[in-house]
């Protein structure tokens, strides 16, 4: 009985409850873009399946002690490698990228369980320096560790996946508070490489997002044509958005991709102002929540993990919306929790999990 209970309160249910409501938001958007392609729900009961999933490994990983996510940090890290090449070997193509692995009707990205595995890698890897993180030793190894991970999921090829990846490691320099000189560095490698990707790796499709961002009215027909839906769909719903099933731009099917890349808009457009305010202040309290952990925690490998969770949403959140906005390109980077799949989500549960299980170890309460 103590055991059990020290389980059930050990929970950060705060956290929880954020997640939770991330979630059903992101059900009700998929249902009512499912509700516009016919009577098959579609993308619904799969949506709902991964979330029962997810919830189930968050509480199982929450309960595993945070020693045991740093020793086996390396382990995971190398079957995340393996993965990422044998999907480009074994793995189903879907839009151009052969990302997935398909077996028996489910489908399976590797790109997401390499998130979970950098973010344990980086934070077990920056636990070990003493905080020296003043040595060019340290830097370029972790470099690398993340450079693998990037430069395999750039060959699929999946630019959204890769730039996350990329911009954890990038922040979690930051933080660790390494030498400018190193920043300045790799800021100047790092426009090199996206020079020479630009030529030689890019495909034709990457570019012209990156062209139409730059000017939207190039091809309002061709390649800018998903941007400026997106933008009259966010606009039309005004304040209190014209309600579940009743967006004219997703269920007529004028906004493509409505339930991974632009899912934002769909809720913008049914759910109104009030329902981005209502987005948006739950990824606030999200992203506030893993700063708590990680301020509370009390070694290195717990406050650089949780930072690394942080940065993962973070990266997505801005990403997705910028690009759904025309802030930013569209690079098919998922929102967290909302958007359509099933990979994407059970990863992401699987890193609450894990800010979960040092938040009971902060709180003294590890089964």
């Amino acid at each position: 009985m103590i055991r059990l209970r020290t389980i059930i309160f050990g929970y950060d249910w705060f956290l929880a409850i954020v997640v939770f409501i991330l979630t059903a938001i992101g059900i009700a958007a998929i249902y009512s873009i499912d509700l516009s392609r016919g009577e098959t729900l579609i993308y619904f009961p799969t949506q709902v399946i991964a979330s029962a999933l997810g919830l189930g490994i968050m509480g199982i990983s929450g309960v595993i002690h945070k020693t045991r996510y740093a020793s086996s940090a390396r382990v995971l890290y190398m079957v995340g490698l393996l993965l990422l090449m044998g999907v480009l070997l074994f793995g189903t193509s879907i839009r151009g990228t052969r990302g997935w692995f398909r077996i028996a009707g489910f489908s399976f990205q590797p790109a997401e369980f390499a998130k979970v595995a950098l973010v344990l890698l980086l934070g077990w890897w920056m636990s070990k320096q003493g905080r020296r993180f003043d040595k060019w030793e340290y830097v370029l190894s972790s470099g690398l560790a993340a450079g693998f991970y990037v430069g395999l999921i750039m060959l699929q090829p999946d630019l959204g996946s890769a730039s996350v990846l990329l911009g954890v490691w990038f922040l979690l320099l930051l933080v660790s508070r390494v030498k400018k000189r190193y920043i300045f560095g790799f800021i100047g490698i790092g426009l090199v490489v996206v020079i020479f990707a630009w030529f030689f790796l890019f495909k034709t499709y990457q570019k012209e997002r990156v062209l139409n961002f730059v000017d939207p009215g190039r091809d309002p027909l061709g390649d800018g044509y998903n941007v400026t839906q997106s933008l009259i769909a966010v606009g039309s719903g005004q304040w209190w958005g014209r309600g579940l099933g009743s967006g004219s731009q997703s269920q007529l099917h004028f906004l493509p991709e409505a339930q991974t890349d632009f899912i934002v808009a769909v809720i913008g457009e049914e759910l109104g102002f009030v329902g981005i305010i209502l987005l948006l202040g739950m990824y606030y309290l999200l992203m506030w929540r893993l700063v708590v952990i990680a301020r509370d925690s009390n070694d290195d490998f717990s406050a650089y993990t949780v930072m690394g969770v942080l940065f993962v949403f973070g990266i997505q959140m801005v990403v997705n919306i910028g690009g759904a906005t025309g802030l930013l390109p569209v690079t098919g980077v998922t929102l967290p929790f909302v958007s359509y799949g099933g990979s994407s989500l059970i990863m992401n549960y699987f890193l609450i999990g894990i800010a979960m299980a040092i938040y009971r170890s902060n709180q003294g309460k590890e089964c």
